[in-house]
């Protein structure tokens, strides 16, 4: 039996899912590059996140191996219970380990979007990112074509990765953002988009909420992530890991907060 979502429920790209969500980074090998060095026990972390702990949301891009997160998620969710959320991201080139080049050529992110669908196997994106805004093309341009994506039905819903109150303001009147996601945690405490976000009804969904781990060995994983979850109904964190004791340790930390 798959337990309560942990940390409640949210409404994220018109899935109630659980505000505790699960992101994939982690799942790759270093500089989030290739593999993991244990393939089993990656799946075992994504099954146990959906099937044992009941977290509906699960986060990942295509720059994430790149494409071995996706690869990860497929083989072991598909096919993906109704109930829960996949949502990627597009728009990021990887040329090494460790090495991000934002690339928002228009046809560069159709390509994206096709292939995330071909590795995902699903005929639409439940909800796709712009992983980041390329300074380098003209925004409207990168905003058509994830709008022309959506009205071809390879997108259910739009989100925005790494932007500002500034970006999320001028997107929203193009197209709906069903989502930001943005570094936030008690390192990295202020955002101006968390408080927009939550005037606009949008989902914020904080990347990092551990500060790449320091934060969890500095203070275990319940006050970071509490202080989470204690900004507004409107957050909905996604921490990553590739280990099961501490897939553990977060689940119980957010239910301890649900409490």
């Amino acid at each position: 039996m798959t337990a309560a979502p942990p940390a409640g429920t949210i409404t994220v790209a018109g899935k109630t899912v659980s505000r505790l969500g699960f992101g994939t980074m982690r799942l790759t090998g270093p500089g989030i590059w290739g593999d993991p060095a244990d393939r089993d026990t990656a799946l075992s972390v994504l099954r146990q996140a959906v099937h044992t702990y009941g977290i509906a949301h699960i986060d990942t891009a295509d720059a994430y191996g790149p494409h071995t997160a996706e690869h990860l998620i497929k083989e072991a969710l598909y096919p993906y219970p109704e109930h829960v959320l996949i949502a990627t991201k597009v728009g990021m080139l990887r040329p090494a380990p460790n090495v991000w080049s934002p690339h928002g050529h228009p046809a560069y992110l159709r390509a994206c979007v096709e292939a995330s669908l071909r590795r995902l196997g699903v005929e639409s994106l439940d909800l796709c990112y712009l992983h980041r805004i390329d300074p380098e093309v003209p925004v409207a341009d990168q905003v058509a074509v994830m709008q022309a994506l959506q009205d071809e039905g390879k997108i259910g819903h739009i989100g925005l990765s790494k932007v500002t109150p500034e970006d999320i303001c001028l997107v929203s009147k193009e197209l709906t953002i069903a989502a930001v996601q943005n570094v936030l945690n008690m390192t990295d405490r202020c955002d101006p988009a968390l408080e927009l976000c939550r005037e606009m009804g949008i989902p914020y969904v904080p990347y990092r909420p551990f500060n790449a781990g320091t934060l969890a060995r500095e203070n275990g994983v319940l006050t970071p992530l509490h202080w989470l979850l204690n900004l507004g109904d409107h957050v909905a964190p996604i921490p990553s890991t590739s280990k099961a004791d501490h897939l553990d340790q977060i689940v119980t930390a957010a239910t301890v907060w649900a409490r």
